[in-house]
């Protein structure tokens, strides 16, 4: 299926695939187009941490691009790619006009990562202690990624939830939307039983703002009252990016441990006995939880954490939204081996019928490839995305010339 063309990548950062499920996705993307690209140029104007992956082990070319600068300009007319994708909307918001004016022709895709608007919309209900309404989801953050994805020939779609949401919310055309999920396979290695198994484990990137509420949710609401259940039993906190806050709440008398990053997010998953991750509000897939049926590790959350991986029934855990709930189900698959063993028993069957890597590729890359190919065909039936690069392009242009100029002052 490999056809001479190129792919140029804009990235928001570099990508770490042991940071979060962030980069781990950004890497599956990279190694599906590497099938039908002959080169592959990742661009970033991100700092690196020390944590991203070596992309030149994967033959991908690195560039370090500048934000509101003309030498982009230079870069992409030369580069001149097939196919540009951008990671998360604000990446398309600074860089696609300039991609449009000197490569018209490319195939213009949208990494959604998961919809941002959705994720604060709920932050925002959290935080006021209500429902989600329906002048959340219309916010101004919602209209300018609406636009993004309009603009775009393909923006994928990390979520079913999501998909629906676009379609019946803001009727979107499924024609310029794709479900391309995060992908996890079951461990080939012997997996630990109930009885080789103790702890709780939380693990999150905590520049994710979701995993620091839920944290803190856990040590304020359910931890006291489980730890009094079991009081042998310690709560297990990895993640990357910790930042003193997160580290303020490690309490050993507590049983409540914080200990950062973890060298292998997956080891330390398949020791605990059960993965505690109720989240308090979010959006995409929660990428936690594939790596977890990975190593046939139960888990509980919520119906937001469950979101778009599987219902109640199928979930290899508990899914609980109350206090009392999680409390009662933590307790439970903790200490009922039966109970466990049947939750254990679901995480295989729901990694391989829907987030097996091979049930979307070829699809995937067909319906690219058809793009490359139809793209002028593609764009007369998105009028509305015609309208939107029209108008983008002469006020992004005249925004990001102003800031480039007020720079040089």
């Amino acid at each position: 299926m490999n056809i001479q063309s190129t792919l140029l990548v804009i990235g928001y950062v570099w990508p770490e695939p042991n940071s979060s499920a962030a980069g781990k996705r950004m890497m599956q993307l990279l190694q599906a187009f590497s099938r039908i690209c002959e080169r592959i140029v990742f661009a970033s104007s991100a700092k690196k941490s020390g944590f991203e992956i070596d992309l030149s082990a994967y033959q991908i070319e690195e560039q370090v691009i500048k934000l509101n600068h003309d030498s982009f300009d230079d870069f992409v007319n030369q580069l001149q790619p097939n196919f540009v994708l951008y990671d998360r909307f604000y990446m398309e918001e600074q860089y696609a006009w300039r991609v449009r004016k000197y490569c018209p022709n490319s195939v213009q895709i949208l990494d959604t990562e998961d919809l941002h608007f959705l994720r604060l919309a709920r932050e925002l209900a959290y935080k006021a202690k209500r429902e989600v309404l329906r002048s959340d989801l219309q916010s101004d953050y919602a209209k300018r990624e609406v636009a993004s994805i309009l603009r775009c020939d393909c923006s994928l779609i990390i979520s079913e939830f999501e998909m629906k949401l676009l379609q019946t919310e803001f009727s979107i055309d499924s024609s310029i939307l794709w479900y391309y999920p995060l992908f996890e396979t079951y461990s080939s290695e012997p997996i630990s039983s109930f009885d080789e198994r103790e702890n709780f484990v939380f693990i999150g990137n905590f520049w994710h703002e979701p995993n620091w509420q839920t944290l803190r949710f856990l040590k304020q609401e359910i931890w006291p009252a489980l730890h009094k259940l079991l009081p042998k039993a310690e709560l297990h906190v990895y993640g990357a990016y910790p930042s003193e806050k997160v580290f303020q709440l490690h309490n050993v008398k507590q049983g409540f441990l914080v200990k950062g990053r973890a060298t292998d997010a997956k080891l330390v998953v398949s020791q605990a006995k059960v993965l505690l991750a109720p989240i308090v509000y979010g959006a995409g897939l929660k990428g936690k939880f594939l790596e977890a049926m990975s190593v046939a590790t139960p888990s509980i959350t919520s119906a937001i954490g469950a979101e778009g991986i599987a219902n109640a029934e199928e979930w290899p855990g508990v899914l609980a939204n109350t206090n009392e709930d999680i409390i009662t189900a933590a307790h439970l698959l903790y200490t009922n081996k039966s109970v466990w063993e049947t939750a254990q028993n679901k995480a295989q069957h729901v990694l391989q019928t829907r987030f097996k890597q091979s049930l979307f590729l070829d699809d995937f890359l067909t319906h690219i490839i058809y793009l490359s190919t139809n793209f002028e065909k593609h764009r007369e039936a998105n009028f509305m995305g015609s309208i939107l690069r029209h108008h983008t392009l002469a006020s992004s242009e005249y925004m990001s010339k102003w800031i480039e100029l007020k720079s040089k002052v």
